[in-house]
């Protein structure tokens, strides 16, 4: 089941910027509502302010370093493919030579590429790590420095190109705008309006939602017209799951699903559970697209003459439905239970227990000196088995040998595979120590944990040795998870991962050279995979000439860059479906339209041998 997140950004006090007066609200209401009515768990909504509290040792203060290690943290280790991601900043944004930037709380508009984060790298890398993104920017600050172009511009562009779901407060040339007396900017009071009164269940009907009370809004407080920009993407609508309702209400579309509830709340009886799935039934469409204009514009109206109304768990006002806590579980099982006497269980599990003890001793003593034979063949070889050696072995072997009277000679494994066999057993050793721990050798994270711990065991205490060798077990499987990532173009993920092996450590030299060369390939692979999408988009079918411009457009794919051989995949597929339109046309007699059709397979494809000797067929016709 897919894991919702948010990370909530919110910066009033700029170091070089003039501040803001409702950044730092915005983002706390929004956690605010996500944790207590949305069912987010609370330690998967993260905010970061001026005054937030750190998470564990780590500093939630808003600067570029702890939000982007922040990003890859969450990454590398908590993450999963289809999760859904809410990232939602209010602050400062700057446009540099053509470029967004999120401006941290020690943003210089001075040195902007410098301190600024650039949305086209974080935008790429989300898109990286595969998950289903909702970006919520409140960056068009009156305030802000002399930029080249105004700033969202290639916000826009980019949200359309990585097709990630994406909402800007204003558009490109206007600015946002925060009220007192809301207590929040404009944008995020229609925001979270819209969410409390179920007009969030998808992008097209926040942004209608939005699109009407904010500009309502800049009215009715007399400032600039205000118009949020929404990108939705063609993949996907829907924000996230539906809520159940009580059927005592009207239905509306809601956003969240009720499985989050589980973490804070009991199940409901199940003798309700009809009630509830009639309540799911009565929702039809015809009657939400008849009320969806009434709603929005008395939602709105409550939004623009007077404050947003609190809500709690249970039932709102807004007839939101939230499930209380349930009545105490009922046993289904029958009353009376006729019950076996002791003798008879006894009897019934001690003859059991002989029996299956007795065919075990039967297979151990049949293939007693198979056993005895493998253990001993994985043995050091090329020596002879002394007394002090046969102590080392297992007790089974070591009692064996002691039979023999003549040392045993190994000759069976190379030198090689002594090596080999040594660092198995301390790679055993290693993964077995992680799980006296706890930890889990495929996260790269519980691997840092465990480098940590042993770093505590000084030099001279008895376990000193050991945990130095598991250190450098360790920080290689980090490296090796990082890799298994990178191989799957997960490179944001293997980036994160990578970054967690320390300078003391042996793969760190490694390491790094890995990350420069993945944050490259990330870049050639987002920007590669953006050509073929534009490719796949020229085509239509039965129109062989937009087959023949879409491998135009793959053949840009350099050769040595990450996604050629899909290009090159896509390019012979395409080449075929042309050859196949021609094929087409030469059985219904248009041999002038056949000709033509197979001319348009490019010389380097597959299919073009067969497209030229079509056409000399048909020609000679």
């Amino acid at each position: 089941m897919a894991n919702y997140w948010a990370i909530a950004i919110g910066i009033n006090q700029y170091q070089l910027f003039q501040p803001l007066s409702c950044a730092q609200a915005d983002a706390e209401a929004l956690e605010d509502f996500l944790v207590t009515e949305a069912g987010f768990i609370p330690k998967h909504c993260l905010v970061m302010t001026d005054t937030s509290p750190p998470i564990g040792d780590r500093s939630t203060y808003p600067t570029k370093e702890n939000i982007l290690l922040l990003l890859e943290d969450l990454a590398a280790t908590s993450w999963q493919p289809e999760d859904y991601l809410w990232l939602f900043f209010s602050g400062y944004g700057v446009n540099y030579k053509g470029k967004d930037y999120l401006m941290p709380a020690e943003g210089n508009p001075e040195l902007v590429q410098e301190t600024g984060i650039e949305l086209r790298s974080l935008m790429q890398s989300l898109q990286l790590a595969n998950l289903n993104v909702l970006l919520l920017l409140d960056i068009n600050r009156a305030f802000g420095t002399q930029a080249d172009a105004p700033v969202g511009e290639e916000t826009i562009e980019l949200a359309q190109e990585l097709q990630l779901a994406t909402i800007l407060s204003c558009q490109p040339e206007q600015f946002s705008h925060e009220s007192s007396e809301l207590g929040h900017g404009f944008f995020t009071a229609a925001l979270l309006e819209a969410l409390r009164s179920g007009n969030g269940s998808n992008l097209a009907d926040l942004e209608s939602y939005l699109s009407l009370i904010v500009p309502k809004l800049c009215h009715h407080h007399w400032r600039p017209i205000q118009n949020p920009a929404t990108i939705i993407p063609s993949r996907q609508q829907v924000i996230l799951p539906k809520l159940a309702m009580e059927s005592d209400f009207q239905p509306e579309p809601m956003i969240y699903p009720e499985e989050s509830f589980a973490v804070a709340l009991a199940a409901p009886p199940l003798d309700d559970s009809s009630k509830t799935s009639a309540a799911r039934g009565e929702a039809s469409v015809n009657s939400s697209q008849q009320l969806k204009g009434q709603k929005v514009q008395k939602a709105g109206g409550s939004l623009v003459s007077q404050p947003m109304a609190e809500t709690s768990l249970g039932m709102n006002t807004k007839g939101r439905f939230i499930p209380n806590s349930s009545k105490g579980y009922v046993s289904r099982l029958p009353a009376n239970q006729p019950s076996i006497p002791f003798w008879k269980q006894f009897i019934l599990w001690g003859g059991g227990s002989l029996l299956v003890a007795g065919l075990i001793a039967v297979v151990f003593l049949r293939n007693q000196e198979t056993f005895r034979i493998k253990q001993i063949s994985s043995t050091s070889p090329n020596a002879t088995v002394s007394d002090r050696q046969v102590e080392n072995l297992p007790s089974d072997v070591s009692d064996g040998l002691r039979l023999r009277t003549s040392p045993v000679k190994l000759n069976n494994q190379s030198s090689a595979q002594i090596a080999s066999s040594s660092q198995s057993k301390k790679r055993n050793q290693a993964v077995l120590d992680l799980a006296k721990m706890s930890l889990r050798q495929t996260q790269a994270s519980d691997l840092s944990m465990a480098i940590a711990t042993a770093r505590k065991i000084q030099s001279g205490e008895p376990l000193y040795e050991q945990a130095q060798e598991n250190i450098n077990i360790w920080s290689q499987m980090i490296l090796d998870l990082a890799e298994g990532r990178a191989k799957q173009r997960q490179y944001a993920s293997a980036i994160a991962a990578a970054r967690l092996i320390t300078k003391d450590e042996a793969p760190y030299a490694k390491a790094q050279a890995a990350i420069n060369l993945w944050r490259l390939e990330g870049k050639q692979y987002v920007s590669n995979k953006t050509l073929l999408d534009a490719a796949n988009a020229l085509i239509k079918p039965e129109q062989a000439s937009t087959y023949n411009r879409a491998i135009e457009v793959a053949k840009k794919v350099p050769a040595d860059q990450p996604g050629f051989d899909t290009a090159q995949k896509s390019i012979n597929n395409w080449s075929e479906k042309i050859l196949d339109l021609a094929k087409r046309r030469a059985a219904e007699g248009e041999r002038n339209a056949a000709i033509a059709t197979a001319a348009l397979v490019p010389e380097e494809t597959g299919a073009y041998e067969d497209a030229q000797d079509a056409i000399q067929k048909w020609q000679k016709k």
